[in-house]
């Protein structure tokens, strides 16, 4: 049976596109697409399956085969002795065994030729050599019939010479693909499993997998004992912790070839069993040895350190030796471990979780899914044991080799098991023993040291230390929660915990609970010692230490809770019951007590220091204060105080927590000023002053406003279920508004207002005649104003969007992204303009692939990236870029982006959509190497034409009987094999298509769209398909024609055959789409001939199916942009912010994309206000060329708070606008 028959026209392998969430048009596609390509695969199961029984029905004449469930049956039942066997004269028999053998010896690099050869008889005439186990005997009586034994011995002595030649040949070549390690590591991982499936076609799977393993065996041992024993000296603990550090990652890339090539040969389990018998195993004895070694040395170091101590003391020698055998006797082999020895046994451990964390992922991810090498289970008959065993028959029933079963027996699942635990047993009393012993010895030293620092200071401050890079045992907790400075001294004991932790975490059975046990016993003792010392430290203020000790404490607590919170949920899987129940009680309420005493403290020094002042308060005073020029004393000194715990919780506190506090002072200390102000009765003297003092608290409170709001919503309409602090703020500001107005507003006027709503019945609650909590914002001389619009819009400006972002305490993704997307992507045209367009020169361009593995962005790659991942809001990426586009005048890369022009030097816009497209045909291209590599392998064509040139005199003397043809007659004979080849990967290509572009992200679709709406009629009549359609089929074309860039798309190795057959694909596409400026060739235009025939007008429909998957996604943003703009929607939704931050974050690389943008609107705040008050008055703006810096040039240094600088910034701002304010008026 041929290959590649016409049933296998439109059958094609399914890969997983799907790389965003669909919506119900593209899900529709995928599925449909799903539900045809298994009715085709079906039908083309189908179709073999009666292939094979008309083969088999010529076989065996003696039983006819009716339908295709007979075959199966037949199949599944079949004993392949039952088949009639060939007759091959002795003669002739030797002849061609001897010319073999002779090829072999005499001639050199046969090996290969003839491997291939021998699978070209066994594939193609059913010939089946013999493939015993070494040394044992055999009988042939089938195709070799009639022959007598010293014969069959003499045949037998033969194969077995050829075949021990070729064995010898492909292990030197295994060894030596180990030595060189150039090569890629799926090329290398290819020619692993060709050699090994070659060896199975000449002995056993049990002997080949034996010999494997041994040779495997012996590399993990030798590399295992290289890098452990490389460096001079006795081997120590240190050395071991080195030595696996270099050799575990290239253990697990051996393990993961492994895994890929034995998937393709064998079962899973006998997979994973082969792994655990050869590496997992191995492993394990190594370290068990290593570990039994140093035991030794230091049970001996142990006891000579007790005899020198004891010979110091003077005791007797005697006497030495009997305490010293005693204590060895009652211990057993315990010894002593330093500090030191246990974090080199901890790192040892957590190398072993890693390792065995990452087994457990490939054999998820290689085991339970297809292997890339499943293209060479394509070449039928050659390497399959069920093939083979269709070939001479007989000769494999009277085989008395040992069945692979008996080798590798699967009669219950095999799962991995890494003993490791086991090296670690003899070790785990003295670990438990000394761990306690370790944990209360540095934690005491450190609390001590701590206290010694605290007396010979000059101030009673705490030594704090930056905890941005947050460690890996801490990961889980969120940046809102993460403390960002922390007592020194807390952080030293806990990073000695985390080098510890892997030591408890290693704990799977009862061997090594005690020492998990006494690791959360020292802990919690250590907990509790440093909660004391944060208890002492926050009795000493203020009497005795700074405000900001306070915050330290409360934040060093904050991050001891996550700690150990962490701690307990890392171990939960191996316990059965909560551990650190109590010290995290404990913890929980001193963080509850603490954030009380701040806020407390905080109104407390409020309500008794700062605004008490007497001069200022003295209302009936007819004499004027400061001329009534300026506020009170204690106004000004309540705002700096709020400036400068604004900084100490902005700085030192976990940003959720910092927002509260602030939140409480603020409305606290609002609510006294309230209270005082409506009691106030002024002398007409002093009115002024009430006015100022009142106008100031206002204003600074909205400075301060910002930074207390986390979001929008919160700002705008703030809820009194869901937002009470806020919503009490601005009720307190409200009421000092009422004050302000009745106390300084004209009598006359008061009465005439009185008088015009006399008969109106006014409400019993003044405040409420304010209808929204924001009224008072748009009553005082304050820039707010211009950074809202009005209450009722309930909207926001895009400068006061902006502030909003840049006030919080850290970077609030959700936040960031709704500013990014405000007033139509504003904020982010202004980066795009204000950017730098690089260009590279030729020296030092780039492929086009290189640009896909990028680790440095630049800010239209970052920028792009993150509004294509925006999937909720597809207009976002089109909108943004279409002013850009147009002033770089862009348009026409896309509308001209022939295969010549995608090498050249591009704008980076055009760039990452030829990225993107690459990323999404990357699964066609790789379907249709592996479909041209199959057909390559199977033909003979290309590098397998030149392994398969055969000499003369080996093909004079194969036997007549075997019916052999060459593979260079055979391809004179069959001329339309490429071209169903070229029809096959012509549709494949063109079948999904659709697929593609319904996977593609909405923002990509939606900007293609938006291009194609700006092209000229005569082009848009020239690419009926669509211009994204059109781009992918350029991409696609662009690869099959630099046969380098499809090697590193899908690291694949083409040779120059494979190359050509690519160019005549690509050429036949061309034609398709019209793009061709001659006209198409004899050759292409039988391909399409040949799929029209088939399925007419089929490409022209799937052509139009892809195109309106695109225009109607682009069509219902449109209309969902109508439906916002008729006021039906305004702006994103907080639930749908969220759902676009976290979708984002999930793909690679999101939220470091997002933490850059953020990083770069902070570095460049004061000039993108600056352009934002431009576009007030001018949708462009001012033309700036300024480049943005876009990273930090020094070193980022700690803020410090520095009150002359709040006065130049904000309280001259402030109190100068209240009495020019004041003046104005009067």
């Amino acid at each position: 049976m041929e290959w590649g028959g016409e049933y296998s026209l439109d059958s094609s392998n399914l890969d997983c596109l799907l790389s965003v969430l669909p919506g119900e048009l593209e899900f529709q596609q995928v599925l449909g697409d799903l539900d045809e390509k298994i009715k085709k695969n079906s039908s083309s199961i189908e179709q073999c399956l009666k292939d094979l029984q008309s083969e088999v029905n010529e076989i065996c004449t003696d039983e006819m085969l009716q339908s295709t469930t007979d075959c199966l049956q037949w199949l599944n039942n079949c004993s392949f002795s039952s088949l009639r066997p060939s007759s091959t004269h002795h003669g002739q028999l030797m002849e061609f065994l001897r010319t073999l053998q002779s090829l072999l010896k005499n001639e050199q690099n046969q090996e290969e030729m003839i491997l291939h050869f021998l699978l070209d008889l066994s594939s193609q005439c059913g010939v089946s050599f013999p493939c015993t186990p070494s040394g044992t005997s055999f009988e042939l009586t089938s195709s070799l019939h009639a022959i007598e034994d010293d014969s069959t011995m003499d045949v037998k002595s033969l194969w077995d010479d050829i075949r021990l030649h070729l064995r010898r040949f492909l292990v030197s070549r295994l060894q030596s693909q180990e030595e060189t390690k150039a090569n890629a590591l799926q090329q290398q991982m290819e020619f692993k499993t060709q050699c090994i499936q070659q060896l199975l076609f000449l002995y056993p799977e049990s002997e080949v997998l034996m010999k494997y393993q041994n040779m495997q065996n012996k590399l993990v041992s030798d590399l295992l004992q290289n890098c452990v024993l490389s460096s001079c000296g006795e081997t120590n603990f240190d050395k071991v912790v080195h030595g696996y550090q270099s050799s575990i990652p290239t253990l697990c890339t051996m393990i993961k070839e492994d895994l890929y090539i034995l998937s393709g040969t064998i079962d899973p389990s006998s997979s994973l069993k082969f792994i655990n018998e050869t590496y997992l195993d191995t492993i394990t004895e190594e370290i068990t040895v290593l570990l039994e070694r140093l035991c030794e040395l230091q049970f001996k170091e142990n006891a000579l350190h007790i005899v020198k101590t004891n010979k110091i003391s003077k005791k007797h020698r005697g006497t030495v030796h009997a305490v010293a055998s005693q204590e060895c006797h009652k211990k057993g082999r315990n010894f002593c471990l330093t500090l030191y020895q246990l974090k080199c046994l901890s790192q040892l451990i957590k190398l072993f979780l890693l390792m065995e964390e990452k087994m457990e992922e490939l054999s998820a991810e290689i085991l339970l899914v297809p292997s890339f090498t499943e293209k060479n289970k394509n070449v039928q008959g050659v390497l399959k044991k069920a093939s083979g065993e269709l070939l001479i028959g007989e000769t494999r029933a009277n085989e008395t080799s040992v069945p692979p079963e008996q080798l590798l027996q699967v009669e219950e699942p095999i799962l991995l098991n890494f003993g490791w635990r086991n090296a670690f047993k003899d070790l785990s009393s003295s670990v438990a023993h000394c761990i306690t012993i370790a944990i209360e010895d540095f934690s005491t030293k450190i609390l001590q040291h701590e206290q010694k620092e605290e007396f010979s200071a000059a101030g009673y401050a705490m030594s704090l230390v930056n905890n941005q890079q947050m460690r890996e045992s801490c990961g889980a907790v969120q940046q809102e929660e993460q403390p960002k400075r922390i007592a020194k001294f807390c952080s030293d004991i806990m990073e000695e915990l985390d080098t510890l932790l892997p030591l408890a975490l290693a704990c799977r059975d009862d061997s090594l609970q005690e020492i998990r046990a006494n690791f959360v016993e020292a802990c919690s003792k250590v907990a509790t010692a440093v909660l004391a010392r944060l208890e002492e430290k926050s009795r000493d203020v203020p009497s005795k230490a700074p405000l900001q000790d306070l915050h330290a404490a409360l934040s060093t607590a904050i991050y001891v809770f996550q700690h150990f919170t962490t701690y307990s949920n890392l171990m939960r899987e191996t316990s059965k019951k909560p551990l650190f129940l109590v010290p995290l009680q404990q913890y929980q309420e001193f963080i509850n007590d603490l954030q009380f005493q701040v806020t407390s403290y905080c109104v407390r020094v409020c309500a008794t220091s700062i605004l008490q002042d007497a001069e200022s308060h003295h209302w009936e005073d007819y004499k004027a204060f400061y001329e009534g020029e300026r506020c009170s004393f204690s106004v000004q000194m309540w705002h700096y105080f709020c400036c400068a715990l604004h900084h100490d919780l902005w700085t030192i506190l976990p940003p959720k927590t910092a927002q509260e506090i602030l939140t409480d002072v603020l409305e606290q200390s609002l609510a006294m000023l309230s209270s005082r102000y409506c009691q106030a009765c002024p002398s007409y003297k002093r009115t002024p002053q009430i006015r100022t003092d009142i106008a100031a608290i206002l204003m600074s409170t909205e400075v301060m406003l910002w930074s207390v709001c986390s979001s929008v919503q919160e700002f705008l309409n703030p809820h009194e279920d869901r937002h009470l602090k806020i919503y009490k703020i601005h009720s307190h500001c409200n009421s000092m508004l009422s004050v302000l107005a009745i106390l300084t507003s004209p009598l006359k006027n008061l009465y005439e207002t009185f008088l015009k709503n006399s008969d109106e019945h006014l409400p019993q609650d003044f405040s409420n005649v304010f209808y929204h909590p924001l009224h008072w914002l748009f009553c005082i001389p304050s820039p707010c104003s211009s950074l809202l619009k009005t209450p009722s819009a309930r909207e926001m400006a895009a400068k006061g969007q902006l502030k909003l972002l840049l006030s919080q305490p850290y970077c609030n993704l959700n936040l960031l992204l709704e500013t990014l997307l405000h007033r139509d992507c504003l904020l982010v045209k202004i980066l795009l303009r204000s950017s730098r367009n690089e260009v590279l020169n030729r020296d030092e361009q780039s492929s086009l692939l290189e640009r896909i593995n990028n680790k440095q962005p630049t800010l239209i790659e970052t920028i792009f990236t993150v509004l294509s991942y925006c999937t909720l809001s597809p207009k976002s990426l089109g909108i943004a870029f279409e002013t850009y586009m147009e002033k770089e005048q862009l348009w026409s890369c896309l509308y001209n982006m022939t295969v010549s022009s995608c090498g050249e030097s591009e704008p980076e816009v055009i760039r990452c959509l030829k990225l993107t497209l690459i990323n999404s045909v990357k699964g066609i291209v790789k379907q249709i190497i592996s479909l041209m590599h199959s057909w390559e392998a199977t033909e003979n064509y290309g590098t397998y034409q030149h392994k398969q040139i055969v000499p003369e005199s080996l093909l004079k003397t194969v036997p007549k009987e075997w019916n052999y043809t060459p593979r260079e007659m055979k391809r004179k004979e069959s001329g339309k094999c490429f071209t169903r080849l070229a029809a096959q990967a012509v549709s494949i290509v063109i079948s999904k298509l659709p697929t593609v572009i319904a996977c593609l992200p909405p923002p990509i679709k939606y900007f293609f769209f938006l291009a194609e709406r700006k092209m000229s009629r005569n082009f848009a009549e020239l690419k009926k398909a669509g211009l994204l359609v059109w781009n992918l089929i350029v991409i696609i074309c662009r690869i099959f024609e630099d046969g380098n860039t499809a090697e590193l798309l899908t690291g694949a190795t083409l040779d120059r055959w494979s190359k050509e057959k690519l160019s005549l694909v690509r050429v036949c596409l061309e034609s398709i789409m019209g793009k061709l400026k001659s006209g198409p060739k004899q050759v292409t235009q039988k391909v399409i001939q040949s799929i029209e025939q088939q399925r007419p007008n089929w490409i022209e429909s799937q052509l139009l199916k892809a195109r309106k998957l695109s225009t109607d996604c682009a069509s219902v943003s449109e209309e969902g942009a109508m439906l916002e703009e008729g006021g039906v929607a305004l702006g994103f939704t907080e639930q749908k912010i969220n759902m676009m931050v976290l979708d984002i974050c999930h793909k690679p690389g999101g939220s470091e994309y997002l933490r850059q943008i953020y990083h770069i609107i902070r570095l460049n705040e004061e000039y993108l206000k600056e352009q934002l008050s431009c576009e007030n008055s001018s949708e462009d703006g001012v033309a700036s060329s300024q480049c943005l810096p876009l990273t930090l040039k020094g070193r980022e240094e700690q803020p410090v708070f520095n009150p002359f600088q709040v006065y130049r910034q904000s309280c001259a701002k402030v109190f100068n606008q209240v009495g020019d304010e004041r003046r104005r008026g009067s």
